[in-house]
């Protein structure tokens, strides 16, 4: 069962900005429902879309009762970490779990990790593979424009070491201490939904870039961007012919998104959002993990996220393709769907069943 906040409290979770309306000005952009931002600077994020849609955005509570074979915790810090521990028998060095480290989706403006929508398939991962999982907010554009999320990408990483490696009863929370006892640092995986796939991209990046010996004893073992948000400036054959049936993402959407997040004057071609084009460094000079990159067959950016995987694979990385038969983009988050249709159910449970393969294998 989820606990999850009132729809007041999930409204005043979204919005940056409450701005009364008195003060108000005018609406100088907006997207989808999703965000609006106004003349005086304001953001409000404020959900204004179908009503159906804001239960898959409703904040889950922490518990340290075990639900469903795992508990989950917070940790306040910098950054604020959301901790999936599954139950396990042993907690000695041969039965370290692996870490799976989630970079939340939104296009970089939107989303909580803490929504329904993240915690029912986490939860569910962090269980089957078994692994622990982290998870933190990112900062949201266009208040914080790329490369923000990276640099808070590399923080998570930093704190989950500094968590792991520290002595024994030395830590005030004792999440934190499960956490320590818990985590196999050598064996963490980077995954990312969405937006959060490029993220997985470039922050693997800086720390291959780093060298292991900057990192030790943390190794990425490996990257699984979901339907990353590598796109270009040109429409792709797949932006044009495919269309969105879901409010979760959208051409529009994307646009918007990402000229409020890349930095400014820059285009979709910018490495950010295309790491296979040529304004960004070779692929056969960025150290980066073996990845698994998963593809939605009826996803509106499926030929950019091919694209990315066939440069991959031309730069001589290790890189596994799974392609989503018949799904659209994230379609694994709308939980509604993978409950009651059954080939949303089958395809998620495929997805789940490649990233454990992925993390059993390295």
């Amino acid at each position: 069962m989820v606990t999850v906040a009132t729809e007041s409290q999930q409204h005043r979770q979204q919005a940056t900005v409450a701005v009364p309306d008195s003060r108000r000005k005018v609406v100088v952009d907006e997207v989808s429902g999703w965000l609006r931002v106004y003349d005086d600077g304001s953001i409000d994020r404020t959900w204004t879309g179908p009503p159906e849609a804001l239960p898959l955005m409703q904040h889950v509570e922490p518990y340290a009762a075990p639900r469903d074979g795992h508990t989950l915790h917070d940790l306040p810090g910098e950054p604020n970490l959301r901790v999936y521990l599954p139950e396990i028998k042993q907690q000695d060095s041969a039965g370290r779990l692996p870490v799976i480290v989630q970079l939340h989706g939104g296009g970089f403006c939107i989303s909580h990790p803490t929504w329904v929508m993240y915690h029912h398939f986490y939860a569910r991962l962090a269980c089957a593979v078994p692994a622990i999982v982290v998870t933190a907010q990112l900062p949201l554009a266009p208040e914080h424009r790329l490369p923000a999320q990276m640099d808070a990408g590399v923080d998570v990483l930093r704190r989950l070491r500094s968590i792991v490696t520290s002595e024994a009863a030395t830590l005030e929370d004792p999440a934190a201490e499960l956490l320590r006892e818990a985590a196999d640092l050598s064996r963490v995986f980077l995954v990312g939904d969405s937006s959060g796939g490029n993220l997985v991209h470039h922050v693997a990046a800086r720390v291959g870039a780093d060298g292991p010996d900057v990192w030790a004893p943390l190794r990425v073992a490996g990257g699984v961007p979901i339907h990353p948000g590598f796109v270009r400036a040109a429409r792709s054959r797949s932006e044009l012919e495919e269309t969105s049936d879901s409010v979760f993402f959208t051409l529009d959407m994307a646009d918007k998104f990402i000229a409020m997040a890349l930095p400014e004057g820059a285009t979709k071609d910018h490495p950010y959002t295309c790491p296979m084009g040529p304004n960004a460094p070779p692929l056969e000079s960025v150290p980066l993990p073996p990845m698994l990159v998963s593809v939605a067959e009826k996803d509106l950016i499926r030929d950019t996220n091919l694209e990315y995987c066939d440069a991959l694979r031309a730069a001589g990385k290790d890189v596994q393709v799974l392609i989503n038969r018949g799904m659209s983009h994230s379609f694994y988050l709308n939980k509604f769907a993978v409950d009651m249709d059954p080939t949303t159910g089958e395809r998620t449970q495929e997805l789940i069943d490649a990233i454990k393969g992925f993390v059993s294998r390295h």
